[in-house]
């Protein structure tokens, strides 16, 4: 998609760090000064990609989402946000995706970190359709924008035609006993889920965030006014995620009914075992299991059948 759009508009540099030879060789072949591979170094490539930016260039770069976040935080912070500088943040295994290889690696914290700067922008697509989408919007994106990338190869559960703007959430299933707020793989889990409530007559809303900063609070108060629960689910640390954001939505909505409302995420702890994404996912609950068993448990405490 970096190549496509490349080709579309002159102005679209990419920079990467650390990848293999094979990645993004047609574009070296094609566009070989719009192209750089730098080495371990990312916080001098944040300020490369500022530079850059700032003469009136599109960047693109990409890497680890922990290196992007933990390690070039001032960089972020100075160098992109506080100019609003034309930076996209392609950030390879966001979540629980490098689970063999440990905390360190582990993107938990990323949507929190960066929630907190002014003017950066999050997205956090569910499948390749839905990245696809996100990338041509990305062109003539006004400022920095990190976009956290899942494994690769997931379900699709998007289509290719509808419309995507960033900052805006997609109503994915209407339902009137639950509203289910997802964001990147976690799309699925809900759909999933969906399917197995129905058999059981309850009916729930998804409403799907690939926007996560900023979020559109106007479609999560619509869709939450007449539902009597409201569950999160993410993969993230349940502190400073899509949880957390839409609590302080519900907490200042002021709704006349009152609300059940749950956050599913991963505890506030780094992971003490390894294994794979899959494995970490179900230790945390995080899970069509758990998001059916959790629905259930909030709506019968509101004494709905």
């Amino acid at each position: 998609m970096i190549l496509e759009l490349a080709k579309k508009n002159e102005k679209v540099f990419f920079i990467g760090s650390d990848l293999s030879d094979d990645i993004l060789r047609q574009f070296t072949k094609e566009m070989p000064r719009r192209f750089f591979m730098e080495g371990i170094s990312e916080a001098n490539i944040i300020g490369m990609a500022a530079g850059l930016a700032l003469e009136g260039k599109i960047v693109y770069v990409n890497t680890i989402a922990t290196f992007l976040t933990r390690r070039c935080f001032e960089q972020l912070v100075v160098d992109l946000c506080l100019h609003q500088a034309n930076v996209r943040l392609i950030a390879n295994g966001g979540g629980l995706v490098y689970a063999p290889l440990g905390p360190t690696h582990q993107a938990i914290d990323d949507i929190g970190i960066l929630r907190a700067i002014p003017n950066m922008a999050i997205v956090a697509p569910a499948d390749a359709n839905e990245m696809k989408k996100i990338m041509e919007a990305s062109l003539n994106h006004k400022g920095p924008l990190y976009i956290r990338l899942a494994k690769g190869y997931d379900p699709i559960v998007t289509d290719e035609v509808s419309p995507l703007t960033i900052g805006k959430a997609v109503l994915v299933r209407a339902g009137k006993d639950a509203l289910v707020a997802t964001t990147g793989i976690t799309l699925k889990t809900a759909l999933d889920a969906a399917e197995e409530l129905k058999k059981e007559g309850i009916e729930i809303s998804i409403l799907h965030n690939h926007t996560i900063k900023p979020l559109d609070q106007e479609a999560i108060e619509k869709n939450a006014k007449n539902v009597p629960v409201i569950i999160s689910i993410e993969e993230h640390n349940i502190i400073g995620g899509l949880g957390s954001a839409v609590a302080e939505i519900i907490a200042e909505a002021n709704f006349t009914q009152p609300k059940k409302f749950k956050r599913i995420a991963i505890p506030d702890v780094f992971a003490d075992e390894y294994g794979s994404q899959a494995s970490l996912m179900k230790k945390y609950s995080i899970t069509t299991e758990h998001l059916v068993k959790t629905i259930k448990e909030l709506l019968q405490k509101t004494s709905i059948p």
